[in-house]
């Protein structure tokens, strides 16, 4: 083979949900750049596992991979996980080149994603400055992936909302019920929430319980296979390609 192979890496879920939409949205990204070879692999729950894929590439004479982690901020399972798991095979199979490209996030593109299913779920531009936004991610304990998506919802706290909260659906407060009820008590007319996450699974269900179970007025779906999203992946692909020191054009 003459070009790298890229390999999304998710976490995986009990869920058939959740590798479902993984499928899906490798499927669009192949479809975005035809010849590319577009392998996927999990973490844990569902098969095939990071090992098995790479043995199974180097078998068939790859000599290099990027690895993309399908995680929106840096938290444990990129900065410990996956390179943990990509060093025992870069012992096991020296002649096989292996690059870890970034995280999704922060990217316009998520954010361009946040913002088509807001649109889907029946968000429309006059609406934003009577509606309070919840920003609802998964949840971490790592300081670097909070400040990312307090980040981002002050950046979307500019883009006409009249309020942005973040929640968590674990490890941190508040969640997706009490940043609703917060933001009903401060007057905001009408509530969306917004899941931060890529796939439907456990977290994503609690998410959109609380929304439920607070009154929200909107709840959009996940990310899922966005077109947006194709692109991103694809985005993180080619920079980690570029040689250090080198940019891509815009």
């Amino acid at each position: 083979m003459t070009h790298p192979t890229l390999l999304v890496i998710a976490h995986g879920s009990r869920d058939p949900r959740h590798a479902a939409t993984v499928h899906a949205l490798t499927e669009r990204v192949r479809a975005e750049r035809p010849g590319l070879r577009v392998e996927t692999a999990f973490l844990e729950f569902n098969a095939p596992s990071v090992p098995r894929v790479l043995e199974r590439l180097a078998a068939q004479g790859a000599d290099e991979v990027v690895a993309l982690p399908l995680l929106l901020t840096r938290a444990f399972h990129a900065k410990t996980d996956i390179p943990s798991v990509l060093r025992e095979a870069r012992a096991r199979l020296p002649r096989l080149r292996i690059r870890q490209a970034d995280v999704l996030g922060p990217s316009p593109l998520l954010n361009a994603t946040l913002g088509r299913r807001l649109r889907e779920a029946g968000v429309r531009p006059g609406d934003l400055p009577r509606t309070g936004l919840v920003l609802a991610s998964a949840g971490s304990t790592d300081p670097e992936a909070i400040a990312v998506i307090a980040e981002i919802a002050r950046e979307l706290r500019h883009t006409g909302w009249c309020a942005v909260r973040p929640a968590f659906a674990s490890a941190l407060l508040p969640r997706t019920e009490d940043a609703v009820r917060e933001l009903r008590a401060e007057g905001v007319d009408r509530v969306a929430v917004a899941p931060y996450v890529i796939a439907p699974g456990r977290l994503p269900d609690r998410i959109a319980a609380g929304a439920e179970a607070a009154g929200a007025d909107v709840l959009a779906d996940v990310l899922g296979p966005a077109p947006e999203l194709a692109r991103l992946l694809l985005r993180r692909f080619d920079e980690a390609r570029v040689p250090v020191g080198a940019s891509l054009s815009a």
